[in-house]
């Protein structure tokens, strides 16, 4: 039973998976948290009857903004834990690999933040989810200073000093690449884990317009100010 790991899980209408998915991981963690963003049908109530602590958004707010969530009440209420365990609600992420990043982080002590690395030739991800997954990586490890595989995996352990000392800004999927991207510049060092791939018929919550536009508008949030500090420029 991991004591010094706990498990967060921003989940949106998610009551097909989210029970079977919180017992299994309460056979680990002593503790499991659910941030239910704004759902209208049984998830948070069934996170709560397999034994996780549910903390709810009244309307939908965005998988940043509940992570955010998650991570305020981790420091604020969770003395004894020492990393995060984030992982999806919609049952992509096999909690037999959660064992992948505890042999991780107990063998290295040095890295900072582990991510999931799936595979991308010979499964069933779509094309352009293949595409997006690559030039992201790619993007993204450039911003953070050293290689990221699969950057668009929620799937991490992060050190809890971590989420003490970078400040989040965005609200939506853009939120993870922030996190990823700002770890880097503090110096921080990012790994990576090898984890199952797995896709359903489902739908993806991701929408390629809308979070392409969050994603580049992240970018001149958190680049912007950087710009005015190094450039000396001051607000009047």
């Amino acid at each position: 039973m991991n004591k010094d790991i706990t498990v967060l899980i921003p989940v949106h209408n998610e009551e097909r998976t989210i029970g079977e998915l919180v017992s299994k991981l309460k056979q680990k963690f002593e503790t499991v948290i659910v941030v239910d963003d704004g759902s209208y049908d049984k998830t948070g109530l069934l996170a709560e009857e397999n034994g996780a602590t549910v903390l709810k958004h009244s309307i939908c707010r965005g998988k940043g903004e509940a992570l955010k969530t998650g991570f305020s009440y981790i420091i604020k209420n969770l003395s004894g834990i020492s990393a995060v365990l984030t992982i999806d609600g919609d049952g992509q992420h096999k909690v037999e690999d959660v064992a992948n990043f505890e042999k991780a982080y107990r063998r290295n002590k040095n890295i900072s933040i582990w991510v999931g690395k799936r595979k991308v030739k010979g499964t069933d991800m779509p094309f352009i989810r293949r595409v997006t997954n690559i030039s992201m990586s790619i993007l993204i490890s450039l911003f953070s200073f050293q290689w990221i595989p699969d950057t668009q995996c929620g799937f991490r352990l992060i050190k809890k000093d971590v989420i003490k000392d970078v400040n989040l800004l965005t609200s939506h999927f853009e939120t993870e690449s922030e996190l990823l991207i700002k770890a880097g510049w503090k110096m921080y060092r990012i790994g990576s884990v090898p984890i199952s791939t797995v896709y359903s018929k489902e739908k993806s919550k991701i929408n390629p317009t809308g979070d392409t536009v969050r994603f580049f508008r992240m970018l001149l949030i958190i680049f912007f100010p950087l710009l005015l500090k190094v450039k000396g420029w001051k607000k009047n």
